[in-house]
């Protein structure tokens, strides 16, 4: 990769990450809004390609965030060229939404011993893309959420999945966690939340923890209980990955505020800032500093 390729890809992230540092600064979660808003309280989705593939990743917060920001509700997105494949155009005036594409490729270098050596080469590139609401002459099928389904229906797709990750998942006490050295997860019964969302909600986050696993994702939790920053990165995967689970799943979660909520978004802050390299503010910075974070029972 050239050094403006490198510059351009880090200068691509810092704008991301910049953008999610500013809403928690403000003391949102772009990840959470939409499923508070008006339109969306009983249907939520994952952002849509024009072919009805769901976006992954980042771009999910960002395309989340600028929904919320410009009050779209409709779900699908898409480039200029794609709108007027399908017959429709953007409407004159309009401003797109920057999402990335992330990928690799191969690149063949002979070595000194002159043998053909090959390199993966990830890269990053952006895009604009635009909701199906500022784009005129789309069929009603673009604006459209997922139909609502039944709540038993719904809640035991939920608990299909689960069963079908072949996690460990034992029932009992008051707490909630994933026990690395015993490779399980610990849930409270059924019976002592508040309702079946906000359980598939804690067992998804639960969940995410469990993927860090030497023989999955291998994210290293060794540090969890000793180190506030490592805590706060692995608190903040899991709480985004409860989310993308969720809107998956098709179930909405409590919203109600925590009284730990800004150290939450404290911790989350200095994790992301120390990314990019950007400084915090002086009243976030002491917020973070004295930050614990505690999004579920320590992992034991």
């Amino acid at each position: 990769m050239s050094r403006q390729q490198t510059h351009q890809r880090a200068d691509l992230y810092s704008r991301i990450t910049d953008k999610i540092i500013a809403e928690l600064e403000q003391g949102v979660r772009p990840w959470m809004q939409p499923w508070s808003s008006a339109q969306a309280t009983d249907r939520i989705t994952r952002p849509l390609r024009h072919n009805g593939q769901p976006y992954s990743g980042i771009n999910v917060l960002l395309l989340w965030s600028e929904a919320i920001a410009r009050g779209f509700t409709a779900p699908t997105w898409m480039t200029f060229r794609q709108a007027l494949q399908l017959g429709a155009a953007v409407r004159k005036g309009e401003t797109g939404t920057t999402v990335v594409f992330a990928s690799s490729f191969i690149r063949t270098e002979t070595s000194d011993t002159g043998e053909a050596v090959e390199h993966d080469i990830p890269f990053l590139k952006a895009y604009t893309v635009f909701n199906a609401e500022q784009i005129a002459g789309l069929d009603a099928r673009f604006h459209q959420l997922a139909a609502v389904q039944d709540p038993l229906v719904r809640i035991g797709h939920a608990d299909r999945f689960f069963a079908n990750t072949g996690a460990l998942i034992r029932h009992g006490g008051s707490t909630a966690y994933y026990a690395p050295v015993r490779d399980h997860i610990q849930m409270p019964a059924f019976e002592a939340f508040r309702d079946a969302a906000s359980y598939v909600a804690i067992l998804s986050h639960e969940l995410t923890h469990w993927t860090a696993a030497p023989h999955r994702l291998d994210r290293d939790l060794s540090r969890y209980a000793k180190d506030q920053s490592e805590r706060a990165r692995e608190e903040l995967i899991a709480e985004l990955g409860s989310c993308f689970l969720c809107a998956d799943l098709g179930i909405v979660p409590e919203l109600a505020p925590r009284p730990d909520h800004a150290s939450y978004l404290a911790a989350w802050l200095k994790v992301l800032s120390a990314t990019s390299g950007r400084s915090l503010s002086p009243p976030a910075m002491r917020s973070a500093l004295s930050a614990t974070c505690t999004t579920c029972s320590p992992i034991r």
